[in-house]
This record gives structure tokens, sequence and C-alpha cells, in this order.
């Protein structure tokens, strides 16, 4: 009982206090077949903290840190207050069609595939994007 309590206690100051952002079961069922959980074998100092645990040289990455800075980006992105300012940049395939679902939902900018380096500071450059 106290530990159920704790349990919805650190979900709602995660959620800011809002029973619609805390963390749902379908929710961690839906990351978890999406193999959000994963990490690589390689484990840098700063991501220790996110790591829930490491078995066969692959990092299992803690579902309930993953969903909380995902509300914060989500904060972020929201308080913006012209989505065409957000640019959505994914160069791998298994990212491209999401970046481009998003930034067509949204209205936010999507570059999808190599990413140019200069876009956001060379005038000159063809594919130049106004930060």
């Amino acid at each position: 009982s106290y530990r159920l309590f704790r349990y919805l206690l650190t979900q709602l100051i995660m959620s800011g206090g809002l029973k619609v952002l805390a963390l749902q079961k379908e929710d961690v069922t839906k990351m978890l077949a999406a193999g959000t959980h994963l990490g690589a074998g390689n484990c840098n100092f700063q991501m220790l903290s996110y790591v829930f645990k490491m078995r066969n040289d692959v990092s299992i990455i803690d579902v309930k840190k993953n969903w909380e800075k995902l509300l914060l980006a989500a904060r972020v992105i929201a308080s913006i207050e012209n989505p065409s300012d957000v640019c959505v940049i994914s160069s791998r395939n298994y990212g491209q069609r999401a970046v481009l679902k998003f930034a067509l939902h949204t209205g936010a900018t999507a570059i999808s595939g190599r990413f140019t380096p200069g876009t956001f500071t060379n005038q000159i450059h063809a594919a130049f994007k106004e930060p």
C-alpha cells in the first residue's frame, strides 16, 4: 500500500500533477514494443543514471526516466509559439518517416536524410534555414 502510494506520487510529480500525463500501462507496453528501452553496449558515464540494468552487452534504459524526458521535450516544443520554428532532423532510415509525420502533424520543419553542415549558419547555402 505504501509502495503503491510512493509510485503514484512519483508519477504525479513527474507529470506535473496532471493525471493525463502520468505514465500508463499501455504507454509502457507501446514503449517496450517499440524497443525504446534498449540501448547500446557502450554506456557513457553521463548515461549511467538512465540505465536500469546491463544485460549481455546491452544497456536497458529505465522507462520511467525515458517518459520523464519525453514529457520535458514535449513541453519545450509546445512552448514555442510558431511551430515552423521547430526543426526536426533525422538522417537514419528508421527515423525519417517519424520526422516527416511529426512535421506534417505539428507544422514543424522536417529535414530527413543527410543533414548538410551549414544549413543553419551559411546563408549562401541552397538549403539554408533561418534558425
